[in-house]
């Protein structure tokens, strides 16, 4: 199999490409830096409007996972703009792209987020919710929209709606691990928030079983069991043997991250199922928080 990644550098891009090459299939990265020669890499530059189709001629599938971090920096006006249309412009160009290939591939895995749903409280979610109202269902809903022409020219389209990815390498987990190591962590607000939550390996599980299905439309990328943000907390602590007990109140991430990004990376409950997966067979290797978090964090060797 052939598969380009645009994000391939990325948490969950550049572990996509390391797993693909271990099952012995072609990784090919998109990217926006010069092309070397020799190098396995196709080059584009979305702002610009440029690709290099030929390179993208004749691959099995393409997985998209290309855009700016929603959390990285506070969001201003500009900065929402940024999160949005790095998003929607690179997936509509690239599903342009992809369309008018002579020998386009089959599927394009096209990345979006738990995001879509908004904020549900207790609400059992599944592919069938409808979207919610804040600007991340926004974004998530313009983002899905962008690969129209993709799907239009026949070519198989499923949007990976990813949870909170899970690593001891980077992501949610990653900052949170050094105030946990502490013992200076704790629920956040009343830690009655569900969090759906995925290990990376199953994030690329997912991914891979999606190129090998014939699979369109939304798919969550969650695992079965969501938990509360006061159970996650609770579960951390107790992975790495420290208290946490102290509850974070909301108007400290408020201010430091913003009110409205605070709400959406911290305060945001959705109980988010992985319905499609769980029904196609998928064998998830994490399915319960603690252990999967005891996998995540033991130690090397």
């Amino acid at each position: 199999m052939r598969v380009a990644i645009t994000g391939a550098s990325g948490l969950i891009g550049s572990a996509l490409s390391a797993r693909l090459q271990t099952l012995g299939q072609e990784a090919t990265a998109i990217v926006r830096r010069p092309v070397g020669r020799g190098e396995r890499a196709v080059q584009w530059d979305p702002g610009a409007g440029t690709i290099d189709r030929d390179g993208l001629e004749g691959l099995d599938a393409v997985v998209h996972l290309a855009g700016a971090g929603v959390g990285d920096r506070r969001w201003s006006l500009a900065r929402k703009q940024v999160v949005l249309e790095s998003r929607t412009r690179s997936t509509a160009f690239l599903a342009q792209a992809l369309a008018g290939l002579a020998d386009p591939p089959r599927a394009l895995i096209s990345a979006s987020a738990v995001g879509f749903y908004g904020d549900r409280a207790d609400e059992t979610v599944t592919e069938q919710t409808g979207p919610g109202s804040d600007f991340l269902a926004y974004v998530c809903q313009r983002w899905e929209a962008a690969a129209g022409p993709a799907s239009e020219a026949g070519i198989r389209v499923a949007f990976a709606r990813s949870g909170i990815v899970l690593s001891a390498h980077g992501g949610a987990l990653g900052k949170l691990l050094p105030m946990f190591r502490l013992g200076l962590g704790g629920r956040f607000g009343t830690g009655s928030q569900w969090w759906s939550w995925i290990t990376l390996d199953d994030e690329v599980g997912a991914l891979l079983w999606l190129l090998d299905h014939d699979q369109a439309g939304p798919v969550n990328l969650t695992a079965p069991k969501p938990v509360t943000n006061r159970e996650f907390t609770k579960v951390l602590g107790q992975v790495l043997s420290r208290p946490a007990l102290l509850p974070v109140p909301p108007f400290g991430p408020r201010l430091l991250l913003g009110t409205e990004l605070a709400e959406a990376l911290l305060f945001t409950s959705a109980k988010v199922l992985p319905t499609v997966l769980e029904k196609g067979g998928y064998n998830f290797t994490d399915t319960d928080l603690e252990p999967g978090l005891r996998r995540l964090l033991r130690p090397a060797g």
